[in-house]
């Protein structure tokens, strides 16, 4: 497509765009379980209008701003204090789960380097149930990634980790919860494991840093995994997940301001001037740190607690008529996300049979499992769901699908 040589007029511009997204997802219908958290309306006009107020802001300069940078202390205020940080806990909102953990990684790499001395190729040690963004990060700093084997219960192996560490290695990772089984890795004994060897321990909790505080305000048993956790050094934590904030946004934090040094770049070798940035990005969308701050604010302790509450409604409910059709969960969840699969019939060809009624979901591969990615609307349409799942057991028992493979772990 080359430019026009004249405008178009914005009505039939916005009828174009509307009919182009004919074809997406019907998120809005509930029948979609990824990419989107679906916090009903009252939160998505919040999040438009807040957004739109600063979206021609920009979070690179906070001389010029200071409105945005007073708005992005308080999120990284709010997010620490639920997440346990201590006295000195520092952090910065950045575009995404994959940016916050690139910039744990660059810490951890420089803090290796310049305070322990680490020298010659670096590796970081972490669950095969761990998020590709590691690997994303490794490789743009030529990192090696060893990934582990987890145990037969989805979970970490922190024995066999330990076993992988060498004095070249610069980063430990757990997870929580992992997004293939939504489990909460044992951040305890990760903990013990990065104190006893003196590791930087990073926990991804990009999909429950906003969710498990308010589960375990609301009665459930969410075991230790944040910098509760003397062993923690860092943490990412997604606002624009189960924060219901606008994309993109998250959160990256450090158990200290020192520790957090070692992500800021601080560059004045140019005609410019000095330059300094906190994360990877130049310019920062003042939308997505000013979107961030109202939600936040709108919904507050109590918010969450109720949005969250109909998650782990919708969770449980999905669950029971799962295991009523013959499906089994994969650990425990306690969270936002389940997977679930079956040893009689084909999960993958269930997730066909859903998506010809309309239902846009993940899938685990290890082992074989249909992956559901849970918002507070879901609770809404999880009847449905079940119906359809239903159906499709049926449909696919009818074609004699195979059964599963073997599942990957140790």
């Amino acid at each position: 497509m080359k430019m026009p040589e004249t405008g178009t007029d914005w009505d039939m511009l916005k009828a174009d765009m509307k009919a182009r997204g004919g074809n997406d997802v019907k998120w809005r219908e509930g029948k979609t379980a990824v990419y989107v958290f679906n916090a009903g309306e009252d939160v998505a006009q919040v999040q438009k209008e807040a957004y739109t107020m600063y979206m021609s802001e920009n979070g690179l300069g906070p001389l010029a701003f200071p409105s945005l940078k007073q708005m992005e202390e308080d999120v990284i205020s709010m997010g620490l204090s639920l997440l346990h940080g201590p006295e000195g806990a520092a952090g910065n909102i950045t575009s995404g789960g994959t940016d916050s953990i690139t910039m744990a990684i660059k810490a951890a790499r420089d803090y290796a380097r310049k305070e322990k001395g680490v020298k010659g190729p670096l590796n970081i040690v972490l669950p095969y149930s761990a998020h590709p963004a590691f690997d994303k990060a490794s490789i743009v700093m030529e990192i090696e990634t060893r990934r582990i084997p987890v145990t037969a219960d989805y979970l970490a192996d922190v024995d066999a980790m330990a076993k992988a560490v060498d004095d070249h290695t610069i980063m430990i990772v757990g997870s929580a919860p992992t997004f293939p089984y939504g489990l909460i890795d044992p951040i305890e004994k990760l903990g013990k494991l990065a104190e006893d060897k003196g590791l930087w321990l990073h926990v991804d909790a990009c999909v429950g840093g906003y969710i498990a505080p308010f589960v375990r305000m609301n009665g459930g048993d969410v075991p230790p995994f944040d910098f509760e956790v003397p062993g923690v050094s860092s943490m990412s934590a997604d606002l624009h997940k189960y924060g219901y904030c606008a994309k993109g946004a998250s959160t990256v934090l450090f158990r200290s301001d020192d520790l957090r040094k070692f992500m800021i770049f601080d560059t004045k070798d140019w005609p410019g001037g000095r330059m300094v940035t906190p994360t990877l990005a130049g310019t920062r969308p003042g939308g997505a740190i000013s979107a961030a701050w109202a939600v936040m604010n709108f919904l507050g302790v109590n918010g969450y607690r109720a949005k969250h509450r109909q998650v782990t409604d919708a969770r449980e409910k999905i669950e029971a008529g799962a295991k009523a059709l013959g499906f089994r969960i994969l650990g425990e969840p306690q969270l936002g996300i389940l997977a679930f699969t079956h040893d009689e019939v084909d999960p993958m060809a269930i997730w066909g049979k859903l998506f010809e009624r309309g239902w846009f979901t993940s899938v685990t591969t290890e082992p074989p499992s249909l992956h559901l990615m849970l918002s507070p609307f879901h609770l809404q349409v999880a009847d449905t769901y079940i119906a359809d799942l239903t159906w499709a057991v049926e449909e696919v028992k009818k074609g004699n699908a195979g059964r599963k493979r073997k599942a990957r772990y140790s």
